[in-house]
């Protein structure tokens, strides 16, 4: 049984919204943050990433960063630039990339169910990353990016949406890389009671993205129940800000590796060896992957199709992965990447970049590049179900969801 709730968000007032709502903060490093928002007093990414406020000698990590980002927060509560909403609603966010649209309910996810594991995860976090988030999310008293939750597809939440969105929006606008925001309130007692029920009847719900704002947001939480004698469950620190969307909605892109050299093996060799457990075809062209198992290579100028040869896919759902299997059949045994984290030999590359990126690299930093068939929803669903985690690097959605257009505080 999932509890997801309603919640009285602090938002930007509606002629802001598109000059506050910001890309989440761990897609830029600490120079292009700072250079994205130079000049700039609206976007949030200065508060989610503070430093860029911050002479470039004090480190990311440092406290005044995060009572930086306090400071920002609410300076603009107070000036108005946000505003709250007067009782707890839920919202449906709609982004718009390419013509394909994917609807989620805006609300608020039970640390005790990410506990428990109704909130199910497929990736592990890092210390690091996971620490910075809790400094953040505990000195400002509020979350300030979503964590995108995805739940199996219901009719009755799906009916609804299509009506909320015949409404006037909330917000509307597309943003400078072409993705369109909409927003729209749900605020009806009888259609915040069907969403709640709906979700009361799952039994699982799964991050899709943003483990480490997820954790972050639950340890802080565990945090101030043990700061607080009179807890209840009730309060609002027991709950974190997520976006919630249909299975059917979602798309998965690949997510592409690129390897500094062959591990000390001729091309002739290491073409050699991939040929025991591929078939190794060249192509006239960049190589997409149409399915899985199949794999494109790019190396020396040339692209390649690697075709898995029968049988070689084990049957269990990580090892299964096409991640798993370049990993556990190329990437470890020939090229010597025993672990893909820490190797500096090995780096990943969005498939939103698309395969130009991965020619570019492979003849500048790099000297082979790997394109993948993109892992699907159902194999993400697959690996949680099971308890397992899936390999590093394993996902990239998009569109990815702004920060600062919902907050929610505790």
């Amino acid at each position: 049984m999932a509890q997801v709730r309603p919640f009285a968000a602090v938002r930007p007032r509606a002629d802001l919204a598109d000059k506050i709502a910001a890309l989440p903060y761990d897609v830029y490093n600490r120079a292009e943050a700072k250079a994205k928002v130079q000049g700039d007093n609206y976007s949030f990414l200065r508060i989610d990433r503070a430093e860029s406020q911050l002479p470039d000698d004090v480190d990311t990590y440092d406290e005044r960063v995060y009572a930086k980002a306090k400071e920002l927060l609410y300076s603009m509560i107070e000036d108005g630039s946000f505003v709250t909403e007067e009782k707890p609603c839920y919202y449906v966010y709609e982004l718009t990339m390419d013509g394909r649209k994917q609807a989620g309910i805006v609300a608020c996810s039970s640390i005790d169910d990410y506990q428990s594991g109704v909130i199910k995860k497929h990736e592990n976090t890092r210390a690091d990353k996971e620490q910075d988030r809790i400094n953040h999310v505990d000195t400002l008293s509020a979350q300030t990016g979503p964590i995108f939750l995805a739940y199996k597809a219901k009719d009755v939440i799906d009916t609804l949406v299509e009506r909320i969105k015949k409404g006037e929006p909330l917000y509307s606008f597309t943003a400078d890389d072409g993705i369109m925001h909409e927003v729209w309130v749900i605020d009806k007692s009888e259609d915040v009671d069907c969403i709640r029920q709906t979700f009361a009847g799952m039994n699982a719900i799964y991050i899709a993205d943003g483990h480490h704002r997820a954790a972050s947001a639950v340890k802080v939480g565990l945090k101030r129940r043990s700061e607080n004698p009179a807890h209840t469950g009730d309060e609002e620190y027991n709950f974190f800000l997520s976006v919630l969307f249909p299975d059917n909605q979602l798309k998965i892109l690949d997510y592409n590796r690129v390897v500094k050299d062959t591990n000390g093996l001729s091309g002739e060799e290491f073409m050699a060896k991939l040929s025991e457990s591929f078939d190794v075809e060249p192509s006239d062209g960049a190589v997409s992957p149409d399915a899985k198992g199949v794999f494109g290579l790019y190396t020396d100028g040339k692209w390649y199709r690697l075709s898995l040869k029968e049988g070689l896919r084990p049957d269990d759902p990580v090892k299964g992965l096409d991640v798993s299997v370049l990993q556990d059949i190329v990437l470890g045994p020939i090229l010597g990447i025993g672990d893909p984290r820490t190797d500096s030999r090995i780096d990943f590359v969005g498939g939103i970049r698309g395969l130009k990126e991965l020619e570019r690299r492979a003849e500048s930093d790099m000297k082979l590049a790997f394109s993948m068939y993109p892992t699907s929803i159902e194999e993400l669903f697959a690996v949680a179900d099971a308890g397992l985690l899936m390999p590093p690097k394993s996902t990239w959605f998009e569109p990815k969801l702004r920060s600062g257009l919902f907050i929610h505080r505790f």
